[in-house]
């Protein structure tokens, strides 16, 4: 395997924190129109089996007759979006140093795992189907990766900066 220049190994960490902000924040936004999002499901709900469908039912008459009766409760999800922002903003800390700022990473990697606990905890508890809390558990999966990447990348940049010193 070809060893990476220091160079080499800043843009790689660039791309890969920057990928994983950008769905980060996509991730978040897509909590805002989240009765908006559920209707286009609905329309297109036939694209899902049976078992699918009955849930994104459920979960779009719960959520249109909540925003009807209590559209404050919404606000929740708003801050829900806002913090996924929020946390992506601190991984502009590694893109200037990610050497000092490698505590992000980890962070990062430990909140991907905690997914786990809570969606296999919360989830039965909020009666929310097995199929999904698998679903919600992807995300971990999916966030871990490049940040584990990202965090490889950072331990071989700090190990060509020690040698350089």
């Amino acid at each position: 395997m070809k060893k990476l220049t220091e160079q080499q190994l800043r843009k790689r960490i660039k791309s890969w924190i920057i990928l994983f902000i950008v769905f980060l924040i996509i991730s978040g936004i897509t909590a805002f129109p989240i009765e908006t999002e559920l209707s286009i499901f609905m329309a297109h709900s036939s694209s899902f089996p049976p078992f699918v469908q009955n849930w994104l039912s459920i979960i779009y008459n719960a959520v249109k007759e909540t925003n009807a009766a209590y559209p404050y409760l919404s606000y929740g999800t708003d801050w829900l979006a806002f913090a996924h922002i929020v946390i992506a903003t601190v991984f502009i800390g590694p893109l200037k140093d990610p050497v000092r700022n490698i505590w992000v990473i980890q962070f990062g990697m430990i909140a991907c795992v905690m997914i786990f606990p809570l969606a296999l905890i919360a989830g039965p508890i909020r009666h929310i189907p097995f199929y999904w809390q698998l679903i919600d558990c992807s995300f971990g999966v999916l966030g871990i990766i490049p940040l584990y990447i990202t965090y490889k990348l950072i331990k071989q940049l700090e190990n060509t900066q020690i040698i350089i010193k």
